[in-house]
């Protein structure tokens, strides 16, 4: 039987948002989708980027998979590759001008990556994607030499800059990206607080983006990554 929550979440979205937006959904429909950005993110469900960024329906591509991450380049067609296919329709047929890539704060992907004794599931498939993260705990050197909730909450930045270097071994996107015509950002969620770091490009830096002085948080920076 389908969800009651759904049908009255529906009916609650057809009687508000779509009837005020009710002529942008008819553009949408005749003349397509031309969003700017696409935004990688984590299948988390407190982790909306349409929720976060308050967008209206068109604005974002979103690709959601476990911990928000971007497998490197892999011109392997004996496999299926969901999120490199997004990026591809993204960048060849939609052109976006931005990717970002949007990390969060308890993530439970990357909890289970730092803490092999509580893995998330005992199913084939997480422990064995969370295994490309291994590159960015390698920059963080040995786990002993952290507390646990610093250690995941370095993991968790560092697997955003792993994504981003991920991204330029995709050759349609380097390519754009020497040429000036698409931006990558790193971004940053915390769940509790709100609180949206985004990631300096010369720096390395994740700071508020809605203040000047970066906090202690923010200052966390993945050398080398």
């Amino acid at each position: 039987m389908f969800p009651q929550r759904l049908k009255a979440g529906y009916h609650a979205f057809l009687d508000g948002r779509f009837s005020a937006e009710r002529q942008r959904y008819e553009t949408l429909a005749q003349k397509g989708q031309s969003p700017e950005i696409l935004v990688i993110g984590c299948v988390d469900s407190r982790v909306s980027p349409e929720v976060i960024f308050d967008a209206l329906p068109g604005e974002l591509l979103v690709v959601r998979n476990v911990a928000n991450i971007v497998p490197a380049y892999e011109n392997d067609h004996a496999f299926q590759h969901g999120t490199s296919a997004a990026l591809e329709f993204a960048v060849q047929a939609l052109r976006v001008k931005h990717i970002v890539v949007l990390g969060h704060a308890l993530c439970g992907g990357i909890g289970a990556f730092a803490d092999e004794s509580a893995p998330l599931s005992p199913g084939d498939f997480i422990g064995h994607w969370m295994e490309q993260i291994s590159p960015a705990a390698a920059t963080l050197g040995p786990k002993s030499n952290y507390a646990m909730t610093d250690y995941r909450r370095r993991l968790e930045l560092a697997s955003v800059e792993l994504s981003l270097r991920n991204l330029m071994t995709f050759p349609c996107i380097s390519v754009l990206v020497e040429r000036g015509k698409l931006q990558l950002h790193g971004a940053y969620f915390g769940v509790a607080t709100g609180r949206l770091l985004v990631r300096d490009g010369e720096t390395g830096v994740f700071e508020p983006v809605d203040e000047g002085k970066a906090s202690p948080l923010a200052m966390i920076r993945c050398e080398g990554e």
